[in-house]
């Protein structure tokens, strides 16, 4: 006979109470509804520990990749260098998209080193483009504007596969005077680097790391810590019960952890390993990203695989943990029968009051003080709090109130499920409070985060403006480099059906007024007169073109000097002298010019191209990055708010049907079912769509005033979403706790039989 170790049955004791505690998990009253909680819980912490790991990989896979490709320059490079590569940094961009970097690079002397990417030098006046920059610029000819396409970039030489990058080796050769930088190798390893020569725009058009994560953290770990609360605490009522019982049996504490953690191991484990499945992917490809159209970097990612995947395991552990730790903490006695205080109802009421207040204060308070003023900004901050916290007040007063009419409605017309939810719905407004409070506080705080990310692109807003008035009916033309007054009478020459001018701005001496110049036909195609030699017009043009290009030089005196001059003269006082003069060229049918014509046209005449645009456009580029990063801002949101309103419907689910067995016997007495898809809707379905519906509401409204400064990244579209997630997944819920309900009651036997 074989003898029992001591081990032996504490090892057998374990396992049974953990195949107990699943068991209870199956047949537990909200055991769906705690299972459903448990696997989100983890799944949703899963990916939000994965992903703060995504952002630092990405941020260090791309700073690494920079530094590799980033010149060394010393002083005496370009007496002492053997080897050298002469080196200038341009830009360029696309219909509206953020800019990117163009280099210009030549070989200089001996061996010329080449940037990380490239294996071999391209023939003068031939180009090197990335990937995606050849894939996002196919419709504009992107791999015919700087020259004949020579080959791609290697992924080495791009911070991430997604990057826009191009290099250029001009026709006739790069000087190594200034402008021009002298370099004699790339990375660390060649020497020490010039950070002011690096190529790419991401370094200046990027946020911070730490505002990444600071958003990952509010808008997916924070929901997901509020969500694993309630799942631990679903179906409480009857495991404390079991844990009385497992105590008075002599359990150990360890023995209830055993159970608990029995009953939470099917659906954490189950969240881990969807989880695990999605860090997979993420390592194996680059998966885009949905709305922002980002490709994550597989390859950045795998250099932190030592962190992203032990991501999922840490999620299933910690929820583990936490519901052990929600299981053995003490609970205040719930089995007294004295009613409870409706003080709490009072004071929804009143708050419910303030709330159209707290509205009013936050939309039109900040009027009542001069912009850009401290006691506007608190005025404005005031009223959003005060909104915050009586929001939820309001909606649920306003489900009470509509539970009154309900019930008389059900009382009038004969209709006992109807009558009965009105009575819940009447009676415990606090629920419904406590309900829709994460949801509401969540879509004012979204709304709030994107329209301060379009204040900041105030100026931005002004060129849109620009752009919608005039379009790229006239653009100016900055030309790069030494330009001669032949190379700019070859493009103006070039560019067919199109007239010219040339604004320059005052100088503070002799030329105290703007001045256009221009012949007779582009001067007519603007309405200004042609005079004979010069004339002064002392009120702004009618032309919305020429309008606009005023407006956006600067200038104190409305007045203009327009003088006429022949091709030949504009030809020679358009070429670059650093007067500040604007080139601008336009159709006299005011129909729109082709930007990626003009922009490979100035490449084929000029050494370096030039910057084709709106008036204002580049204000309009600039502003790109912050128009991307309300779009994370927006995802991350609808993520964290999806979040947020299932924990608030799986709560409230849970609550209904803890009262479900109480309700059952109305199927008796009722004759119907009806009665429990009465009270889901009202304990799950309307609390829940009004936060959606009104919150969102409210939200727009709160950050109209901040909007109405700056660019609007508020759109429409963005608000039927957060609203659209709230209502889907309140319908949901309230489908699923009616179905369970329903199958309680049809479970249910009086007592005796």
């Amino acid at each position: 006979m074989t003898a029992v170790t001591p081990n032996g049955d504490a090892l057998r004791l374990a396992r049974r109470l953990l195949a107990i505690g699943r068991v209870a998990g199956r047949r537990a009253e909200a055991g769906g509804v705690r299972f459903v909680a448990l696997f989100l819980a983890t799944l949703v912490l899963a990916l939000g520990l994965g992903s703060l790991v995504a952002v630092h990989a990405v941020y260090a896979g791309k700073e690494e990749r920079r530094a590799a490709r980033t010149p060394v320059a010393p002083e005496d490079a370009r007496e002492r260098a053997t080897d050298a590569t002469t080196w200038l940094v341009g830009s360029d961009s696309l219909d509206g998209e953020r800019r990117f970097s163009v280099v210009y690079l030549a070989p200089h002397k001996g061996d010329a080193p080449l940037p990380p990417g490239l294996d071999e030098w391209p023939e003068p006046g031939q180009a090197v483009l990335s990937p995606a920059l050849r894939e996002a610029g196919a419709g504009e000819g992107i791999d015919r504007r700087y020259g004949p396409l020579a080959g791609m970039i290697g992924e080495e030489g791009l911070d991430e596969p997604s990057e826009w990058l191009a290099y250029v080796r001009p026709r006739d050769g790069l000087s190594a005077e200034r402008p021009n930088t002298v370099v004699t190798g790339f990375g660390p390893t060649a020497g020490r680097v010039a950070a002011s020569l690096e190529p790419g725009s991401g370094r200046v058009d990027e946020k911070p790391e730490w505002m990444f994560q600071a958003a990952v953290l509010g808008m997916l770990i924070v929901p997901a810590v509020a969500l694993l609360v309630v799942a631990a605490r679903t179906g409480a009522h009857a495991r404390d019960r079991r844990t009385a019982l497992v105590a008075a049996l002599g359990g150990r504490r360890l023995d209830r952890a055993l159970i608990a953690t029995g009953e939470a191991v099917p659906p954490a484990a189950l969240g881990a390993v969807v989880a695990a499945a999605a860090v997979a992917v993420a390592m194996l490809y680059d998966v885009r990203i949905p709305y922002t159209d980002y490709p994550l970097s597989s390859s950045h990612l795998r250099h932190f695989g030592w962190a992203a995947v032990p991501a999922p395991l840490a999620a299933f552990l910690i929820i583990l943990t936490a519901v052990v730790l929600a299981d053995s903490a003490p609970r205040r006695g719930a089995s007294g029968t004295r009613p409870r205080s409706t003080s709490r109802n009072a004071w929804l009421s009143r708050l419910a009051v303030l709330c159209p207040l707290a509205i009013i204060l936050a939309v039109r308070g900040p009027d009542l003080f001069a912009a850009d003023t401290v006691l506007r900004t608190l005025t404005s901050w005031a009223g959003i709090a005060g909104t915050i916290l009586t929001l939820p007040a309001a909606i649920a007063t306003i489900t009470a109130k509509a539970g009154n009419l309900l019930t008389r409605w059900g009382r009038s017309h004969d209709l006992p499920g109807t009558l009965v939810a009105g009575r819940r719905t009447s009676t415990h407004p606090g629920g419904t409070a406590r309900l829709v409070t994460g949801v509401s506080i969540a879509l004012i705080v979204l709304m709030q985060a994107i329209a301060w990310q379009g204040l900041f692109g105030a100026q931005t807003a002004e060129a849109r403006q620009t752009l919608d008035r005039i379009g790229r009916s006239l653009v100016t033309v900055g030309a790069r480099g030494d330009v001669s007054a032949s190379a700019m009478a070859a493009f103006l020459a070039g560019a067919p059906a199109t007239e010219a001018v040339l604004l320059t701005p005052p100088d503070g001496n002799k030329q105290r007024y703007l001045t256009l110049y221009g012949d007779c036909p582009a001067l007519t195609a603007l309405h200004v007169p042609c005079p004979a030699r010069e004339t002064r017009v002392n009120r702004l043009p009618a032309d919305p073109r020429l309008h606009e290009l005023i407006r956006w030089t600067p200038h104190t005196d409305p007045t203009l000097l327009i003088r006429r001059t022949d091709d030949r003269r504009l030809a020679e006082l358009a070429a670059p002298d650093g007067t500040g003069a604007t080139l601008a060229v336009l159709r006299p049918d005011g129909e729109p010019l082709s930007v990626p014509a003009l922009k490979r046209l100035s490449h084929e005449v000029f050494p370096r191209g030039a910057a084709v645009r709106a008036p204002g456009e580049s204000v309009l580029t600039a502003g790109v990055p912050n128009r991307d990063q309300g779009r994370w801002s927006a995802l991350l949101g609808m993520v964290g708010i999806a979040v947020l309103a299932m924990t608030a419907g799986l709560s409230a689910m849970a609550e209904f049907l803890r009262q479900g067995r109480a309700l059952a016997p109305l199927s008796v007495l009722t004759g119907g079912l009806r009665v429990f898809r009465t009270s889901a809707a009202w304990s799950v379905l309307v609390p829940l769509a009004l936060a959606g519906t009104a919150g969102t509401a409210v939200a727009a409204a709160l950050a109209a005033p901040v909007s109405a400064n700056g660019e609007s990244y508020i759109t429409g579209g963005l608000l039927m979403a957060t609203a659209s997630v709230v209502l889907v997944v309140s319908v949901l819920l309230w489908v699923w706790a009616s179905r369970v309900a329903i199958r309680q009651a049809q479970t249910w036997r009086p007592s005796g039989e």
